[in-house]
């Protein structure tokens, strides 16, 4: 007869530094919103699928892409939710401020969603498929979080 290996739980704090490339597509998209407060975004050449966040490749396609489009700074409200839960921002080690909402926007122009911060808390003033607009920080270091939020049109 097969004896069951024995359960062992080990409890330890351990330190897992990490780096994460967004490569150079992903690297221009966030230069753009830096440097000029707008949204660029890669076209497939042989679907015509524009992603915005830019990426080298065509998911369905498989197909290299290489050619820049300029998109606007408005797009649809795909989806929504509301945070209510209490976390640590792992960026500035202090309690996260809540609630707070969160929406995947697609640029106009784009086929693809960026996820970002909504400035309305009150989600019956949120429907799917509103128009929204991006409100950049003055100050912008690269990161998505260079927009404030998206608000309603």
């Amino acid at each position: 007869m097969k004896k069951e290996p024995e359960q062992m739980i080990f409890h330890a704090l351990a330190e897992v530094p990490y780096a994460y490339s967004v490569g150079a597509e992903g690297s221009r998209f966030l230069a753009e919103i830096r440097d000029n407060k707008r949204f660029v975004g890669t076209r497939c050449p042989k679907c015509g699928k524009v992603y915005a966040p830019a990426r080298k490749v065509c998911g369905p396609c498989f197909t290299a892409m290489d050619e820049w489009v300029e998109l606007p700074d408005t797009g649809e409200l795909m989806a929504f939710a509301v945070v209510n839960m209490y976390f640590i921002d792992p960026k500035t080690g202090e309690p996260a401020i809540v609630p707070y909402t969160y929406g995947y926007i697609k640029l106009d122009g784009a086929d693809t969603t960026i996820s970002v911060l909504l400035d309305e808390l009150d989600e019956s003033k949120l429907q799917r498929g509103m128009k929204m607009k991006a409100v950049f920080n003055e100050e912008r270091v690269g990161l998505l979080t260079d927009i404030k939020y998206f608000t309603a049109v």
